[in-house]
């Protein structure tokens, strides 16, 4: 029962008070011989997966999206094979390196697999995206400053 003496309720209670106020999880004090340990159960941990970062052109994504059936919104028949650039990340979508400057590409421009098509942001952290395919681009899928998820086609291609 010593150690119960040398603990002070009233202190404990205003610990309780100071962590419940700043919204804190965990506390520890130590004062010499007495240690005081208070953890109360917070929301949990979220856990983040790694992100797998791009450094090249993503040539087998436009080819595996070409083989896909097309979405039931799309307007009319089937697309003339038309390729597809894909987000290879979650993030924002920006089709200009600034707000004042002209966007990458525009309808009708022609593309190889090096031509930067778009920036995505994600975490704070720019993005180039790169066509990956060869050919003319027929139509631009998304805006700027609009979100945009893994493997959502961006831009279609025509071959």
């Amino acid at each position: 029962m010593s150690e119960r003496s040398d603990i002070d309720i009233k202190k404990v209670k205003e610990l309780i008070a100071l962590m419940k106020e700043n919204d804190l999880i965990e506390l520890e004090l130590g004062d010499g011989h007495t240690k005081v340990h208070l953890k109360r159960p917070g929301p949990p941990t979220p856990v983040f997966a790694p992100m797998p970062m791009v450094s090249g052109p993503l040539a087998q994504t436009p080819a595996l999206s070409a083989g896909l059936p097309e979405s039931p919104s799309a307007p009319g028949g089937p697309k003339e094979n038309l390729l597809e650039i894909t987000s290879p990340i979650i993030g924002t979508l920006y089709s200009a390196p600034s707000p004042d400057s002209e966007p990458y590409v525009s309808l009708g421009d022609k593309v190889r697999p090096d031509t930067v098509v778009c920036i995505i942001e994600a975490m704070k952290v720019m993005n180039e995206i790169k066509a990956g395919v060869t050919g003319t681009i027929v139509e631009i899928l998304c805006q700027a400053g609009q979100p945009v998820e893994f493997g959502q086609a961006l831009f279609r291609v025509r071959p």
